[in-house]
């Protein structure tokens, strides 16, 4: 994956492409690993980020919760 920061909309994006490809058999064999291993680091992308956004969101509502007790 490249060392610069994907972004989730744009991961989700290109994994929703990658897999009309497959779809639509517009990749040749010589390309599909490739692209499978692509989806693979998008998939982590992406569960790294929801999995950050909810600690990030818990934290902020134990700090509410503190807040108002």
């Amino acid at each position: 994956m490249s060392k610069k920061s994907v972004s989730y909309k744009d991961a989700v994006a290109e994994i929703e492409e990658i897999l009309r490809q497959l779809e639509n058999n517009e990749l040749d064999v010589d390309e599909l690993s490739e692209k499978v291993k692509r989806v693979s680091q998008l998939v982590t992308l992406c569960k790294e980020k929801l999995h950050n956004t909810e600690q990030e969101i818990d934290l902020i509502l134990k700090e509410l919760d503190n807040n108002y007790k």
